[in-house]
């Protein structure tokens, strides 16, 4: 009995260690479970000060950058302090011209904007536009065709780089010649890209119509510069010279005939006449309100005025409306300079923005449009073409989309339509 007892002793010491042992383990796994916890909540409290601290950083250099920028705005561009600086109008135009120019530069393909560039885009031309009291904001979006294909479908059209062989290079629409050579699939885009791309350039076209009537009314709405008007000739056939004046007061004027016979080959001789249409006609509205007698023979030279300002004025919209990319004119550039109003100086740098990319892109869908066209015609000289020999290319419809309008174009939304 003695020894039975003595063995149940032992057992339940035993066991009893046991539990101090398990108790003991346990304790440590507990006490290891909270320190890794302990440690994923120090990271996780680590990386959110982190981004907490880089927002704020970013915010600072935001923060920074506007104070510089408007800076430069209220001092007109002289940050010497010197009182010689341009008035706000033109200040503001210029930091809205000079934007543009830094985030879209040359737009030597047709490509989505990366989203960077679009960012600063949005967050910079919203603090130069805040100085005004209401601004329509466009917001530009990206169509996608019914089969979910988009302009980053690189089966549809590529562009061949500039160390490529002549053979792969292709034939360039333009004479520019440093812009990449389009190359599309034999046989030309699928029907669904190609009318998808038609579309675009037709809202593209919207724009650039639209822009261009705002801007030319902007300008048409500043008043010209006595500097300007100091340095005018003293009649339209000094300023025209014999030749351009003789064709534009004959008997029967024909404004696309007139052009014709115009030297057109390079963009300063389309620029010095645009310059030298526009000296005209302020010399003979000037003339035409001044006062004077209101005898027989100055009422038939008013008639005569009157109708050579109408000439010109046919011939520099036809001048802009084929050559909507030209730079500006004497008359623009001086006008901009001295206007004053700033609510002019924004319609009309933005609008100038609006029109010069309008352009480009346009351009370079008619690149695409253009390489698709020489590869449908290759397509219908090949016997195992499908087409008829001698069949005309393929084209889609011109014209506008009745279902796009300009205002969903430019992303104005429903919220838009009160103000």
């Amino acid at each position: 009995m003695a020894d039975e007892e003595q063995t149940l002793e032992t057992h339940e010491e035993e066991e009893e260690t046991m539990d101090v042992e398990q108790s003991t383990t346990d304790v440590e796994k507990s006490a290891d479970v909270k320190q890794e916890d302990s440690s994923t909540s120090d990271s996780d409290k680590s990386t959110e000060q982190e981004k907490s601290e880089t927002v704020k950083e970013k915010l600072k250099t935001d923060l920074e950058q506007m104070k510089e920028k408007f800076s430069k705005l209220l001092l007109g561009e002289d940050m010497s302090g010197g009182g010689k600086g341009v008035s706000s109008a033109l200040a503001l135009s210029n930091a809205i011209t000079n934007l543009a120019a830094s985030v879209f530069g040359e737009q030597r393909k047709l490509e989505p904007m990366p989203e960077d560039r679009k960012m600063r885009w949005r967050k910079e031309v919203r603090w130069l536009l805040s100085v005004t009291d209401h601004i329509v904001e466009f917001v530009p979006y990206q169509h996608t065709a019914r089969d979910g294909s988009n302009m980053e479908d690189q089966k549809e059209f590529w562009y061949v780089s500039k160390d490529a062989n002549e053979s792969e290079k292709g034939v360039q629409r333009s004479d520019k010649w440093w812009l990449p050579t389009v190359k599309v699939p034999p046989g030309g885009l699928s029907e669904e890209s190609r009318k998808w791309m038609q579309k675009q350039k037709d809202c593209a076209n919207q724009v650039l119509k639209a822009s261009m009537a705002i801007n030319a009314e902007v300008l048409a709405e500043m008043e010209i510069p006595e500097n300007y008007i100091d340095d005018l000739p003293k009649n339209g056939r000094d300023s025209l010279g014999d030749a351009i004046y003789k064709s534009i007061t004959v008997e029967f004027f024909d404004p696309g005939q007139f052009l014709a016979t115009i030297d057109l080959s390079s963009e300063h001789k389309i620029l010095d006449l645009k310059n030298k249409m526009e000296a005209s006609i302020v010399i003979w509205k000037r003339k035409m309100h001044q006062k004077e007698s209101r005898s027989w023979g100055s009422s038939m030279k008013m008639e005569k005025r009157e109708l050579f300002e109408e000439r010109a004025e046919t011939v520099l919209l036809l001048l802009k409306q084929r050559f909507p990319g030209l730079p500006q004119s004497s008359l623009d550039i001086c006008k901009i300079e001295s206007n004053k109003d700033v609510g002019h100086a924004v319609l009309e740098s933005y609008s100038r923005v609006l029109e010069s990319l309008a352009n480009t892109v346009m351009n370079r869908i008619e690149d695409v449009l253009y390489a698709d066209e020489l590869a449908q015609n290759e397509a219908n000289k090949s016997p195992t073409s499908d087409h008829t020999p001698g069949q005309t290319p393929r084209h889609t419809p011109t014209g506008t989309p009745t279902s796009t309008t300009i205002s969903d174009f430019m992303g104005w939304g429903s919220d838009q339509g009160e103000s």
